[in-house]
């Protein structure tokens, strides 16, 4: 399950976006109750929540959640904000190998001075058959300004960065991926085509283009090659870069700086291309519209919007029938997608006005995706 829960301080600094709701149904009180519900209802082996308040977190949330039968990570945002990220999972179900936070904002990088934060673990299914592969879960709440689409790229090259890093295995391949999370961009965007298609040209795009969230981007400056400096350490391909330090034999010890810097200005012309890539094979769990009606899912809606821009995506191949005629799709990584939970159009969510409501208490619904994990 991926599910933005709506933290009870963003809710009251945005009270805006609520006018439309009755006021008992806002309180913290009456909506996590219901939030809690829900997760009990649908039972998930691994949440992603995001929203979560730090404080609720740790007097209701964990708690509550580890009375279910669930281990909590948790990675807040940076810079005294009050909410993050958390990654559940059933310990009947699971181990935990490895916790990795991602702090997305850098005092040494002046592009990079927004909070948000991500989480990738990396889990060993609990079964009798030793050979059982290792999966790796990824939870993020990217930055929602619609004109920052230089920050929310640069974000989420960091977390494929460390994707990459901790699903990497020794025979070169990538154990299963499931990346979830808030993206704050719409389907077909470029953020969202890179994603799924593995690469970005980005040349002439406009900043405020990127999410898709609004369609004028008057007057708004076109994205810089690179998009983020060289220093931040991550490459073009969205993994982190191997630092190459200068080898400088004895006899050599006459190398003017000059020299070193003319090596460096050669390097980095070289690079700056402005193509984008990540070497995941993702699939969309939702494919965004509903199929007799073409009428758009929404995962969010209050008074200013309804769309989606949260996502469960999954390493799964694509299908290639050229190539294998009347063979079977191969999986790598062995996800297969079994089932989902429905989502809803806005005008579903408007006849119960909107959200949060008294049966769904956040400004998002949860989306769910059942999967079989193959050898």
């Amino acid at each position: 399950m991926s599910y933005n829960i709506l933290s009870q301080d963003l809710l009251e600094d945005n009270s805006h976006l609520y006018k439309h709701c009755q006021r008992p149904v806002l309180h913290w009180s009456f909506r996590f109750p219901n939030i809690l519900k829900e997760i009990k209802h649908f039972d998930a082996d691994v949440l992603c929540l995001q929203e979560v308040q730090e404080d609720h977190y740790g007097t209701e949330i964990r708690p509550s959640l580890e009375s279910l039968g669930y281990h909590c990570e948790y990675k807040m945002r940076t810079g005294r904000k009050p909410d993050g990220c958390a990654i559940c999972f059933k310990h009947s179900k699971f181990s935990l190998i490895s916790v990795n936070p991602v702090e997305f904002y850098r005092p040494d990088i002046p592009l990079l001075d927004r909070d948000n934060v991500g989480l990738v673990l990396l889990l060993q299914p609990k079964s009798p058959c030793a050979a059982f592969p290792v999966i790796c879960i990824a939870n993020t709440h990217l930055l929602y300004n619609p004109r920052r689409g230089d920050i929310k790229l640069t974000q989420l090259a960091m977390l494929l960065a460390e994707i990459s890093s901790v699903a990497h295995q020794k025979d070169g391949s990538f154990c299963p991926i499931v990346m979830c999370g808030d993206f704050n961009s719409v389907p077909g965007s470029p953020l969202y085509s890179f994603i799924k298609e593995g690469k970005l040209n980005y040349k002439g795009l406009a900043i405020g283009k990127v999410s898709g969230q609004e369609q004028s981007s008057r007057g708004q400056r076109i994205l810089s090659i690179p998009i983020w400096p060289p220093n931040l350490g991550i490459s073009q391909n969205c993994v982190y870069e191997v630092q190459q330090v200068p080898k400088v034999e004895k006899t050599d010890s006459d190398l003017t700086q000059t020299e070193l810097e003319k090596t460096e200005v050669l390097v980095t012309a070289e690079k700056l291309s402005s193509n984008l890539q990540h070497h995941f094979s993702l699939s969309s769990v939702y494919s965004h519209y509903f199929p007799d009606t073409g009428i758009p899912e929404v995962t969010t809606c209050h008074s200013r919007s309804a769309i989606t821009v949260d996502y469960i995506f999954y390493s799964a191949e694509k299908e290639d029938v050229a190539e294998h005629p009347g063979a079977e799709v191969a999986l790598v990584g062995g996800l297969k997608l079994l089932a989902r939970l429905s989502l809803l159009t806005e005008q579903d969510l408007w006849t119960v006005n909107g959200l949060p409501n008294e049966n769904n208490s956040s400004d998002h619904l949860p989306l769910l995706a059942k999967f079989r994990l193959e050898l």
